[in-house]
């Protein structure tokens, strides 16, 4: 049966402010700071402040709690915040505790710098500075917004890559990425990836259609040792900037 809390409740309201207290003492004591994204710690509060209620003990609320008694539950060792595994694994390794909301400060200024990155590539708030495009580029996967704004960038000459187009030459000519500096089919892979021999040392963006050959030929440009090769996840029907088309831009 479903428990249900009225999180309007005085009860809970009451319980709410004691539990971020005591979270707050655990950064303080342990020297973690809180998630940047806010959200992810009022659930966590919310949960622990549930569990409290119900349990009589802050029991990790993204993990399920086992036992009907508090012996059962004793036996089944099941997690308390601060949970032994976040303190001596988790956090020291991930940088974070498995719910989220006790983090290293190392972590938490990454993860912020990575949220302001994602803000300004997908709503072209703002241009983006030659650190932040040179962590898009070490992603595995782009979007259509991230390569968009990689591209502006470019024209700013904010920072240089190479934007590869590994489909067909029909393909090529019917439509394309404006931008797109080489034309590599992946039937002649390996003859025409001689054009970028001279440039393993600059970062490349490849696609193709849907995201697969690209990520095939993704996975051959970084085995013959290209510095870093990230793919347009989804390929260009998934790409809302600028198109060419014809044998010449």
């Amino acid at each position: 049966m479903i428990q249900k809390i009225d999180v309007n409740s005085e009860e809970f309201i009451n319980e709410l402010e004691i539990t971020k207290n005591f979270t707050q003492k655990v950064c303080e004591q342990f020297g973690f700071v809180y998630n940047p994204e806010e959200d992810v710690n009022e659930s966590v509060q919310q949960g622990l402040t549930r569990n409290k209620l119900i349990y009589g003990k802050r029991f990790c609320p993204c993990f399920m709690v086992v036992g009907d008694t508090k012996e059962e539950q004793k036996k089944a060792d099941n997690r308390v915040c601060p949970c032994k595994p976040a303190l001596e694994v988790e956090i020291p390794n991930d940088g974070k505790c498995r719910c989220g909301i006790f983090c290293t400060p190392e972590f938490a200024q990454k993860a912020q710098t990575q949220n302001e990155l994602e803000e300004a590539a997908h709503t072209h708030s703002r241009g983006l500075s030659k650190q932040e495009c040179e962590v898009l580029l070490q992603k595995q996967n782009l979007d259509s917004s991230e390569l968009e704004a990689l591209l502006e960038a470019r024209e700013e000459k904010t920072i240089e890559f190479n934007l590869v187009d590994v489909r067909e030459w029909m393909e090529w000519v019917s439509a394309r990425i404006k931008g797109c500096d080489y034309l590599v089919p992946t039937t002649s892979f390996y003859n025409a990836i001689a054009q970028l021999e001279t440039q393993k040392d600059v970062p490349s963006v490849v696609y193709c259609h849907i995201g697969s050959r690209s990520a095939y030929c993704q996975r051959i440009m970084q085995d013959l040792g290209f510095k870093s090769v990230s793919n347009l996840e989804h390929g260009i029907v998934s790409y809302q900037g600028e198109m060419l088309s014809g044998e010449e831009d």
